[in-house]
């Protein structure tokens, strides 16, 4: 297992040394492609016989690593000391990337993630519980309810009522023979002045 991350270790020391031309070119030289190649070569020699690299052998690859990397690192070094100062990549100092740093936390506190967080989880919980309703409903056919028979006379509606108004037949009137009264004046006459009319008329 040591001997897998002695590899990743010298295969990343190799690709650093190689990125190196493109992030600090003022501390690169034409021969670190070569170097970073046989380093990537002594990484792949490594990885592929790991399973045989044991005890006495394997102690000796992890010194050689160390050294490996404490020469880089002092090669590079060196450079950028020897490189004029109007040269020089302008790195951050250590300074600007803490307070970067520290305004990154502020911005991403842990109460702002945590209430993002469970509204993006109420959020999703909604959608899904308004997606399994819509399927039950649309799932479940439509059944109607029975009918409750009970002695109470069931209401008609509106509809119903009027069309039953209008449907009904007219009974036929029967024709009824009524006694009309005589007309009788307001103020009757005397029954002498009557008994007088008609004797005046037989004769």
């Amino acid at each position: 297992m040591l001997t897998y991350i002695l590899a990743l270790a010298v295969g990343l020391g190799s690709l650093a040394i190689y990125l190196a031309a493109f992030f600090f070119p003022e501390i690169h030289r034409k021969n670190d492609f070569i170097w970073s190649g046989v380093g990537l070569f002594y990484a792949l020699v490594l990885w592929v016989f790991a399973q045989r690299i044991t005890g006495g052998l394997l102690l000796g690859h992890v010194a050689s690593v160390a050294l490996l990397y404490w020469f880089g690192w002092q090669t590079l070094s060196l450079r950028q000391q020897v490189t004029p100062k109007a040269q020089q990549t302008q790195v951050p100092s250590a300074e600007t990337v803490k307070t970067a740093i520290e305004e990154q936390v502020t911005k991403l506190s842990l109460s702002s993630k945590l209430a993002q967080l469970q509204k993006g989880f109420s959020n999703t919980f909604a959608g899904a519980k308004q997606r399994v309703q819509q399927t039950v409903s649309e799932k479940t056919p439509f059944t109607p309810k029975p009918e409750i028979t009970s002695s109470a006379p069931t209401k008609k509606s509106l509809v119903e009522i009027i069309d039953e108004r209008t449907s009904i037949p007219k009974q036929p009137t029967e024709s009824k023979t009524e006694s009309v009264p005589e007309a009788i004046p307001p103020h009757p006459p005397s029954p002498e002045v009557v008994e007088a009319e008609k004797e005046g008329s037989g004769e």
